[in-house]
């Protein structure tokens, strides 16, 4: 198996990955949204901003 980040031999330590930095690079892609998958259906977002005016209306009611 090969490291999903760099393509060299997978280490049994770090499995999938061959080291440490490219099991921390890819930790970062999921960290900053790199591997978001993004929603196609139009509703399903104006539901998701909608909640959140929502959420927001009632955390800073709260304050």
């Amino acid at each position: 198996m090969s490291c999903p980040i760099c393509g060299k031999p997978s280490q049994p330590r770090y499995r999938p990955f061959c080291s440490r930095r490219c099991a921390d690079v890819d930790l970062g892609k999921w960290l900053t949204g790199q591997y978001a998958l993004p929603a196609d259906d139009p509703e399903s977002q104006e539901e998701a901003a909608e909640e959140l005016a929502r959420q927001q209306d009632r955390d800073e009611r709260k304050h």
